[in-house]
């Protein structure tokens, strides 16, 4: 477009100075403008937005109300915690991990247990890895219910948050009795558990599994046929079974395409194969098929619990290797070798053999793994994590264009993402 100014004298004083430092003579008549050839304009969605899961920022191109391209902008949680385990003993990693999936914690605690166990050829005992997937499973539920509670909030839905909130009192509760902690457990340790789990530990584990069914069928009471919630999520961020694997989605985002791949599944951990459960799937890959998979999760997460819950084994907990867990107690004050080796394992940690291991859990944002190269010492040498959350992340611009603005916080609600998992 070209614009025509007035002649020297008449009004341009102010500016001559500034078209000198361009290179343009004050006397010329017309000076060209270049404009962008159509409406599109860069918006801001975050990294306050109370939308956007955490601190995330999206640098939106819309054209109207028309969503051209999306670019999530990260990095503003970084905490650096995949350099941090080069500095501590493998045990010692195991708070850090809590702190990735902040709402999930017990997830990342079994998953880099697994991996370091791997490493270590140790094999938990059977009444240990049933009380992990009950901690998963419960951890699970709690996640989900966070993002039922949210992803209903950003659309407006106040209720759904209420009721999630109050059930997930008594997940918290439970982990509160066998770790003392309501969110960064630290329970499940490299080699078993903390400690075995209490005697009040069996009654709130039941009341989970006699109520939540009911509870769950509240929540798709308020919103699986409510007409204003499923007129914002159907058809809306859609992503084929194609697409989803090309940009390495998992978890219910993957199953929500209609992929069935579950790892719990697929690659079984901490005996998962001896519980019978179904794995979701959608058909669609929208928002709606999204929030349809993880509804029918929980329901199957209770089942895997009651599973696991009432044919919990006896026994130890903890590996009888002494040299990778604690001693019990007692041993401490009959067997001065059992005393050795817990002060050696308390001063200086396990030394796992020379070598690298990678292995990977179902998260409830999908696959969580743990790649660490050991150099024989007591620290990881190097420690990768495989993030679900950024991972999914990566298709939230494809699954965005054409949509409007406020389809956005639908389908950024609908990935689940937790940015403690992104900025690691």
């Amino acid at each position: 477009m070209t614009a025509v100014l007035p002649p020297p004298g008449q009004g341009l004083d102010p500016f001559d100075e500034g078209r000198r430092q361009l290179g343009i003579d004050p006397g010329d008549e017309t000076i060209e403008i270049t404009q962008i050839g159509d409406q599109t304009m860069e918006l801001n969605m975050g990294p306050q937005h109370p939308s956007t899961h955490g601190v995330l920022r999206l640098v939106l191109d819309i054209d109207g109300e028309v969503i051209k391209d999306v670019r999530p902008d990260i990095g503003y949680l970084h905490t650096g915690f995949e350099k941090s385990f080069e500095s501590h003993t493998y045990q010692q990693c195991i708070p850090l991990t809590d702190r990735m999936d902040y709402l999930a914690p017990p997830m990342n605690n079994l998953g880099f247990s697994l991996t370091v166990e791997k490493l270590l050829g140790c094999e938990v005992p059977p009444r240990g890895q049933y009380i992990r997937v009950i901690m998963a499973e419960l951890a699970r539920l709690g996640s989900h219910l966070i993002w039922f509670g949210t992803h209903g909030l950003d659309m407006g839905a106040t209720t759904p948050f209420l009721y999630a909130w109050r059930e997930r009192e008594k997940i918290l509760d439970i982990n509160e009795l066998v770790s003392g902690v309501r969110m960064m457990t630290s329970y499940i340790r490299v080699g078993g558990l903390m400690a075995d789990v209490p005697d009040q530990f069996h009654p709130m584990v039941e009341d989970v599994i006699h109520t939540f069914p009911k509870f769950i069928d509240e929540y798709e009471l308020l919103l699986t046929k409510n007409p204003i919630w499923v007129s914002r999520v159907r058809g809306v961020g859609v992503i084929s079974a194609a697409d989803a694997l090309a940009y390495g989605l998992s978890g219910a985002s993957l199953r929500g395409s209609g992929v069935p791949y579950d790892l719990r599944k697929a690659q079984p951990y901490s005996s998962y194969d001896h519980f019978t459960f179904d794995v979701p799937i959608g058909r669609n890959g929208d928002v709606y098929d999204r929030y349809l998979v993880r509804m029918q999760e929980m329901r199957e997460s209770v089942k895997i619990i009651a599973q696991a819950f009432e044919n919990l084994p006896g026994g130890p907990v903890n590996t009888l290797d002494r040299k990778i867990a604690l001693p019990p107690r007692n041993e401490i004050n009959t067997s001065m070798e059992s005393l050795i080796h817990h002060f050696k394992l308390v001063t200086e940690g396990f030394r796992p053999p020379r070598g690298q291991v990678y292995h990977a859990i179902e998260s409830p944002r999908g696959e969580l793994g743990f790649y660490i190269v050991s150099d024989g010492s007591n620290r990881p040498y190097r420690c990768k994590v495989r993030a679900p959350s950024f991972s999914n992340l990566s298709a939230l611009p494809h699954m965005s264009r054409g949509a409007l603005i406020s389809d956005a916080v639908a389908v950024v609600g609908s990935i689940d993402i937790v940015l403690g998992d992104v900025d690691r």
